[in-house]
């Protein structure tokens, strides 16, 4: 059992975690054009709620309740279920290099998606979310079947995983251009960079479900993800199923990849960064490293999205711009950091 001073800590970080995401949300929906506070927005979603009359014009409310807050919701819940994803891979695959968009998994979804949405593949019954999750299980399964012919290193992986990027990259460029038209073009080009400007509530309660379910499931599985940082063997020993764990969890980061990128397109840097930030913060151990990543990615997302859709306003940059700019210089630092704690 863990002594009571380390649980009084942990409670205090959690409930300060919180408190900066509910800051965060309520600041970055008052950024923008329109004149608004947090306590504007505190009395929209109170008198959605039943709790009173905000005072405020139904414009404001719409602005508030059907555009910033469910975007900036479901940039919190990529946030966190992306960084979470990477937390998972850089663990069972122990290579910090890890995440759903080095390993092809995102570009996995999003070949599936546009093949659904360019090509009408499904003849309407497969949704862009599933076209988004057989293709992220594509790309997996093409990921693992190169690796363990190249022997199976984290090297190999990750060398699989790059050319398996580049593999889809190439296809979803191959069926946008030779059979999308130019607006279509446009949008899908400018969804693939990352965009959550068609955010809706829907969006919101299905990536948030399955964001939620994820961090469940690998929740119960933190102690053999503890055990995987002693290696594979080493985690037998200790009475881990490794396969089955390691095949289960990486469906697992599938699905919510897949979920996520169908969402808002193509988001990278999140699942790469940020597991290493929460790891600075709380350690290696499971149990408070997937919370603090997934709040930690929830924070990072909905303050990237802020940048986007207001540095250039009116026009908005792609979210995957800004996560690759503020990420790699993150990136760097984390790196020269773990070399000099070295």
């Amino acid at each position: 059992m863990a002594p009571p001073r380390r649980v009084a800590a942990g409670a205090l970080l959690a409930v300060g975690g919180l408190l900066a995401l509910l800051l965060s949300v309520a600041a970055a929906i008052t950024i923008g054009p329109a004149d608004l506070g947090v306590g504007d927005v505190v009395g929209v979603v109170g008198q959605h709620l039943g709790l009173g009359d905000a005072g405020l014009s139904r414009i404001q409310d719409g602005i508030v309740w059907e555009l910033r807050l469910p975007r900036t919701l479901l940039a919190a819940v990529c946030g966190a279920g992306l960084a979470l994803c990477g937390a998972i891979m850089q663990s069972l695959l122990r290579n910090p290099l890890a995440d759903p968009f080095v390993l092809g998994i995102s570009s996995g979804a999003s070949t599936g998606a546009v093949l659904v949405v360019v090509l009408g593949i499904g003849g309407g019954v497969l949704t862009l979310s599933t076209g988004a999750f057989a293709g992220a299980l594509a790309a997996f399964a093409l990921v693992v079947v190169l690796a363990a012919s190249a022997g199976g290193t984290q090297d190999r992986v990750v060398l699989a995983g790059v050319a398996a990027t580049q593999l889809f990259s190439a296809l979803t460029s191959f069926v946008v251009t030779s059979s999308a038209d130019a607006e279509q073009t446009r949008g899908v080009l400018f969804w693939l960079l990352g965009s959550l400007a068609g955010a809706g509530w829907t969006d919101v309660w299905v990536c948030g479900a399955v964001a939620l379910f994820g961090l469940v499931v690998c929740l119960a599985y933190a102690p053999a993800l503890d055990a995987f940082a002693f290696g594979t063997d080493a985690a037998a020993t200790l009475g881990v199923p490794v396969r089955r764990v390691r095949a289960g969890l990486l469906v697992v980061t599938a699905l919510i990849t897949a979920t996520l990128v169908s969402a808002a397109g193509a988001i990278g840097f999140v699942g790469l960064v940020l597991p290493h930030a929460a790891r600075a913060i709380v350690g290696p151990g499971h149990r408070r490293l997937l919370p603090t990543t997934a709040l930690v990615g929830a924070i990072f997302l909905v303050w990237v999205d802020t940048v986007a859709r207001t540095v250039l306003d009116p026009q908005e940059l792609p979210v995957g711009v800004v996560t690759a700019l503020v990420g790699v210089p993150a990136f760097a630092a984390i790196l020269r950091r773990r070399r000099v704690v070295a």
